[in-house]
């Protein structure tokens, strides 16, 4: 039975400077997150070294502060203290683009995206697709899983951006919070002419649904 995903409502208040307003941190957030690991065997710039990186979809839903899609990339940072590095990011909300850009310097842009939800007994599958504004395509992505079954578990982490914008230094933030998570089967495909065809060829490790998460943010 398919379940399309229903547009959230977004804040998108504008500021006396036509920027959109954004809520003060830390954000505490709702929602649901999919995510898999991927080796990259080679460089591809100096915020890219080869390595280990995370791509996820996140839904965040009521009641934060903020209702959106996100898509991004992150590699951890073994030598800062264990944070990750986001280095590719969009959202569907103006207001997170300025709030994540001005507050921990991630470097958000603006994308589209689809969702699908399909169910068969306890098993929920969860499709993606996101493009450019302009309608190219950037990533898409499938995950099946009965992490709603999982009892909850606290999490915890942390964020560490190079200087963006306005920004002269870089900037950490920290997060941690609780979710019902459980390995789930992924499959992910990225446009080879997009921003993200540098994962293309990338081996992917492994894959976890965080479901109902409630989370601070900063």
């Amino acid at each position: 039975m398919s379940d399309p995903r229903a547009e959230p409502p977004i804040s998108q208040a504008a500021e006396s400077g036509g920027t959109p307003a954004y809520p003060p941190a830390p954000w505490l957030m709702a929602g649901q997150l999919w995510m898999s690991l991927f080796k990259l065997g080679h460089d591809v710039d100096e915020l890219r070294p080869a390595g280990v990186y995370g791509a996820a979809v996140v839904s965040y839903e009521a009641p934060s502060p903020l209702t959106y899609a996100e898509l991004l990339v992150a590699r951890p940072l073994p030598k800062r203290g264990r944070p990750v590095s986001i280095t590719d990011i969009w959202v569907d909300s103006p207001a997170s683009v300025a709030g994540g850009r001005a507050l921990w310097a991630i470097p958000k842009g603006l994308a589209t995206f689809a969702r699908d939800n399909r169910r068969r007994g306890p098993l929920r599958t969860t499709s993606w697709s996101v493009a450019t504004p302009d309608r190219a395509p950037i990533a898409s992505a499938s995950f099946t899983d009965a992490s709603h079954l999982a009892p909850r578990v606290p999490f915890r982490g942390a964020t560490w951006q190079p200087p963006i914008d306005d920004h002269v230094t870089a900037v950490s933030a920290v997060m941690k919070g609780s979710a019902k998570a459980l390995p789930c089967r992924a499959e992910w495909t990225f446009d080879l002419h997009g921003p993200l065809g540098w994962l293309v060829g990338a081996t992917q490790l492994a894959s976890v649904r965080m479901s109902g998460f409630r989370m601070s943010f900063g």
